[in-house]
């Protein structure tokens, strides 16, 4: 039987275009839910690659606590599951076992790999496309496997590190992979590309007492995945293309798509267990002699797994259309979607977080205040709680906290900075409601219509394409 939890696939969007617009909006919500039949869990395989680089002993409470947070994460692997512990350093070594492979977890190899861990030392660099790279090596005799890694640094990647940019292209095909940043002198926005590569989470811990219980909930999490790998496949039709697919939730994360023809893209999006995930697609599209209020075809959207034990994809569930319909009617095409706006809004609140950090390390502390006030005031209006915690963090909050007024606090923890920025792809779920408002408060109505059709004499706005009447191109 069958261990596959139930895939929905479902698009948001407005399909109405005015004659000016040439880009297509959607959202798409993939859910995974319950579990069908009562087969036995899928081969699950697990690598932990844990930084042993020399400034792990400065303090060696961060030493110590990776090595109860590896040792929490061996006995919270299921019985069976596939293991192996890996010292990161400028280089890559095998930890445990001693052969190059992995091994199933059992009381004897839990108690084996635990006394292993408790003789890291720190000494060395940090060379982070080492430790992928054996990780990889390690995984990929496992094809059928749910794989994942937990990797844990507490510096910076080496600059001659020459196999990072190799390793996450080569590595995104074989595993997932969260990452931590424990410390203060670790780059943030090296491990937020790690995981947008590999699929992932990446996070700072504040206080080292914290890394068991996250490397606990890491390693069950991964224990309950089900599908080792889904994609969501695009189709664009004769009047489009696909410009970007990016995941919005829970994290907000570039996809690489994968072209599997001249017209078709495949993005991979991980393991699952049951859970939800909503992604933003733009396609470009081209009006050129499109009949005007009448809905068209723009993609066809398609969802595929590869169940446990299988090398091939299958599909999930059945496809979704993403659709478009030019019209003249500028109440209709003025209009956003509302999961398209919350999304929006959230890459807003993404770029208002960084550009604060930015402006702190620039030592430019009044735009530091301006920004994080407006992420203040967006983190409010989304209902971002878990930014906003961050955000409070870094300043006080003068008045209401949508106005966006805020004070910089006396004096900023670097870990405090750190999670803030870590902390600026994590999103909140998009309203389920799909009441309609407009794009801006002035109607796309009140641009200019400074072209004259040459046919019928009818103006449109400036950047109109083709006249909504007659159909006459229009040119400036």
């Amino acid at each position: 039987m069958d261990n596959v939890p139930g895939f929905t696939l479902a698009v948001s969007q407005n399909r109405y275009l005015s004659t000016e617009d040439d880009e297509m909006h959607a959202v798409l919500t993939v859910t995974a839910e319950g579990v069908t039949g009562a087969a036995a869990a899928p081969e699950v395989a697990e690598v932990i690659a844990i930084d042993c680089s020399g400034s792990m002993a400065y303090p060696p409470t961060k030493l110590a606590a990776a090595q109860r947070a590896t040792k929490a994460a061996i006995d919270a692997l299921r019985d069976g599951a596939l293991f192996a512990v890996v010292e990161g350093t400028h280089t890559a070594r095998l930890v445990y076992p001693n052969v190059r492979r992995l091994v199933p977890a059992t009381p004897e190899s839990r108690r084996a790999a635990k006394n292993a861990v408790s003789r890291l030392r720190a000494n060395g660099g940090t060379n982070m496309g080492e430790w992928l790279e054996l990780a990889r090596h390690l995984l990929s005799p496992h094809p059928a496997a749910v794989r994942h890694v937990i990797m844990l640094t507490d510096g910076q990647n080496s600059e001659v590190d020459r196999k990072i940019d190799i390793e996450l292209e080569r590595c995104g095909r074989v595993f997932t992979c969260d990452s931590r940043g424990i410390g203060a002198d670790w780059e943030a926005r090296e491990l937020l590309r790690i995981a947008a590569a590999l699929h992932g989470t990446a996070d700072a811990i504040r206080d080292p007492a914290d890394l068991v219980a996250d490397f606990e909930s890491m390693t069950k999490t991964a224990m309950d995945k089900i599908v080792p790998e889904a994609r969501i496949v695009v189709k664009a039709m004769n009047r489009s293309e696909v410009d970007f697919l990016r995941q919005t939730f829970p994290t907000e994360a570039a996809l690489v798509g994968d072209p599997l023809d001249a017209r078709t893209t495949a993005f991979t999006t991980g393991s699952w267990g049951a859970e939800n995930r909503e992604f933003h697609l733009r396609l470009k599209v081209d009006s050129s002699d499109a009949e005007l209020d009448s809905d068209m075809r723009v993609a066809r959207v398609d969802l595929e797994i590869r169940r446990a034990g299988a090398t091939d994809f299958e599909a999930a569930c059945p496809p979704v259309n993403v659709l478009a319909q030019w019209t003249a009617d500028l109440k209709l095409s003025s209009v956003l979607d509302p999961k398209v706006a919350h999304y929006t809004d959230q890459a807003e609140l993404g770029q208002a977080v960084l550009g604060g950090c930015e402006a702190h390390d620039a030592g430019d502390l009044g735009k530091a205040a301006s920004e994080w006030g407006r992420a203040v005031a967006l983190a409010t209006a989304l209902g971002n709680d878990k930014v906003l915690v961050r955000l409070l963090r870094l300043v006080d909050v003068v008045g209401d906290p949508a106005e966006g007024v805020v004070r910089l606090k006396d004096r900023l923890a670097a870990v405090d900075l750190l999670s803030a920025v870590m902390g600026s792809v994590v999103s909140s779920m998009s309203p389920m409601a799909t009441p309609s408002r407009p794009t801006s408060t002035a109607p796309k109505a009140a641009a200019a219509a400074d072209i004259t059709c040459p046919n019928c004499a009818k103006t449109w706005p400036s950047n109109a394409r083709f006249c909504g009447d007659c159909r006459t191109a229009l040119t400036a």
